[in-house]
C-alpha cells in the first residue's frame, strides 16, 4: 500500500460520449418510465439473459428510469480490499493510476467490477429519485445512504475523481449509480463519522457470519487479524466464545498485530504471514493442543492463503472464508490433496440485520472503535 500524508487529490474525467460506446444514451430526451426487473436484468447489455453481477456490461445511463430504481448522486467509493490492492499493483502504487483504471473499468463495463478479482465495493451518496415500486423500502429523496450491494452489480457512471485514499481504499468521485429493488442498502447512522460508517458497511456482512459459526468454549483463529473485517471477527469471536473459549490472532503487520494486542480482543496474537501455511500450522498446534482451531476466519486480502486456514483447522472443524481473494479451487481441491475434513464456508456478505449488528459491535466497543476510527475515519 502506497503510503500518503493526505488524500491526493485528481480530476480525472471523461469527456461527453464517452459512454456511447457502450450503447449507454446521454441523451436526456430518450428519458423513459417502466417498470423494470427487481433484479436489475433490464440493465443488462451483455450477455443476453445474465444477472447484473455476471454480466460483462451494464446499462448505466440514470436518464432512463424504472420504478424498481433507486438513483444516486455518488461521492464515495468504497473498493474492496483485494480489488485495491490490485489496482495498486498494477499501477505501481500511483493513486493516479488506481483512479485511472476504475475510471477505465467503469466506462467499459457500466459498473466497477475489477476484471481481476471480479470484485468491487460499496457506496455513499444521496438518494435523487426513488422508482414507485421501492418506495415501500423507506428510502426518500435527500437521505443519504450505502449500498450494500456489491459495485459489481451496480450501474454506475462516472465523471470524475477527485481524491484517492489508499488507507481506506476509497475514492471520492462525482457520478450517479443505480440501485435496484433487490439489492439491500443502508442510511448512514448520525453517531460515527460518514467514512467510518462506509468502511464498516463494506465488511459488514463478517460479524454475523462468525456469530453463527462461533460457540461457547470453541478455539477460533483469525487470519488478518489485524485489518478492518480481521477485526470486526476477532471481535465478534471475542463475544461467542466467552472465557471457556481462545481466539488466535494471526497478523503478518508488527504494526497490526500491536494494535491487536492493546485492544486484548485475542488471547494470543502470532506475527506470521499467512501465505506461509506451514508457519501458521505450528504457531495455531501448539496453542489448541494440537488439534486445530474448531473454526478458523481467513480475512486477507491477498491469494493463495487458502490453505493456511485449512491446516490451521482442527478435523471436521469449520474454515471460513471472507476475503475476496479467495480462490474456491485452492480451498477445495487443497483440502482434498492433503486428506482435511473441513467444512469450507464461503464469506456472503449478506446477512440479515448484518448493517446493525456490525455498527451495534462497534458502538460497543470503543477502543475498536477509536482504533478503526483513526484509520478509516
Amino acid at each position: 500500500m502506497v503510503a500518503v500524508a493526505r488524500p491526493l487529490r485528481i480530476a480525472l474525467a471523461f469527456g461527453p460520449g464517452m459512454f456511447n460506446g457502450l450503447g449507454v444514451s446521454t441523451d436526456a430526451t430518450r428519458r423513459t418510465s417502466t417498470a423494470g426487473d427487481p433484479l436489475g436484468t433490464h440493465r443488462v447489455l451483455d450477455p443476453p439473459g445474465a444477472l447484473p453481477q455476471p454480466a460483462e456490461r451494464l446499462d448505466a445511463d440514470p436518464s432512463r428510469r424504472f420504478e424498481t430504481e433507486i438513483v444516486v448522486d455518488v461521492e464515495t467509493l468504497n473498493i474492496d480490499a483485494a480489488s485495491f490492492r490490485q489496482m495498486e499493483e498494477a499501477s505501481g502504487g500511483s493513486p493516479e493510476g488506481v483512479a485511472r483504471l476504475v475510471l477505465e473499468t467503469v466506462a467499459r463495463r457500466g459498473k466497477q467490477h475489477n476484471p481481476v478479482t471480479g470484485s468491487g465495493g460499496m457506496l455513499l451518496g444521496v438518494v435523487r429519485w426513488v422508482g414507485s415500486l421501492v418506495e415501500r423500502r423507506g428510502v426518500g429523496v435527500g437521505d443519504r445512504i450505502a449500498t450494500l450491494a456489491s459495485l459489481s452489480l451496480t450501474p454506475l457512471s462516472l465523471r470524475r475523481i477527485v481524491a484517492v485514499r489508499p488507507a481506506s481504499a476509497q475514492l471520492d468521485v462525482e457520478g450517479t449509480a443505480i440501485v435496484f429493488a433487490s439489492a439491500p442498502l443502508a442510511r448512514m447512522p448520525a453517531d460515527m463519522p460518514e467514512r467510518l460508517a462506509l468502511a464498516l458497511l463494506d465488511v459488514a456482512g463478517a460479524a454475523p457470519q462468525v456469530a453463527r459459526l462461533a460457540g461457547p468454549g470453541d478455539s477460533v483463529a483469525v487470519l488478518g487479524a489485524g485489518g478492518k473485517s480481521g477485526l470486526l471477527c476477532a471481535a465478534e469471536a471475542r463475544r461467542r466464545v466467552g472465557r471457556s473459549g481462545r481466539v488466535i490472532g494471526i497478523e503478518a503487520s508488527p504494526e497490526f498485530a500491536a494494535d491487536l494486542r492493546a485492544l486484548a480482543l485475542c488471547d494470543h496474537v502470532v506475527v506470521a504471514d499467512a501465505r506461509d501455511p506451514i508457519a501458521v500450522r505450528d504457531a495455531v498446534l501448539p496453542l489448541t493442543g494440537d488439534a486445530g482451531a474448531d473454526l478458523t476466519l481467513s480475512c486477507v486480502n491477498v491469494p493463495g492463503v487458502e490453505l493456511s486456514a485449512i491446516v490451521a483447522t482442527r478435523d471436521r472443524g469449520k474454515a471460513y472464508f471472507f476475503a475476496m481473494s479467495t480462490s474456491f479451487t485452492a480451498a477445495a481441491l487443497g483440502a482434498e490433496g492433503i486428506g482435511k475434513d473441513v467444512d469450507l464456508y464461503i464469506g456472503n456478505g449478506y446477512a440479515h440485520g448484518h448493517a446493525e449488528h456490525t455498527l451495534a459491535l462497534v458502538r460497543e466497543h470503543t477502543p475498536l472503535a477509536e482504533l478503526l476510527a483513526s484509520r478509516y475515519g
